[in-house]
């Protein structure tokens, strides 16, 4: 593995590894960017109905429903198993410790 593709790999790693925490937690402290687009309706309907309060927690939910099959998606894509993903994993460890 050349060094350019390492590092993608680790990157990628990096990512998953925080989506992954990210999805485990259930707080609600993260950075924000907007916007976000959303239909018309959805919003509009799901405010009067619930409110800003209700209309963010679909929205935050949505946003990690999607974040999940997209995280699986780039899982597939980088690694592929689980074995491929610990080979790699074994490889990170060894470069670290002939670093220090």
């Amino acid at each position: 593995m050349d060094e350019e593709e390492y590092k993608k790999k680790y990157t990628n790693l990096m990512i998953l590894k925080s989506v992954q925490d990210y999805l485990k937690t259930d707080s609600n402290s993260s950075d924000s960017v907007y916007p976000v687009k959303v239909p018309d309706d959805l919003f509009i309907q799901v405010l009067r109905l619930d409110g800003p309060e209700g209309l963010d927690r679909i929205i935050h939910h949505i946003f990690k429903l999607g974040l999940t099959l997209w995280n699986e998606k780039l899982y597939d894509n980088e690694f592929g198993s689980p074995a491929a993903l610990n080979k790699f994993i074994d490889m990170v460890r060894r470069r670290e410790k002939v670093e220090k």
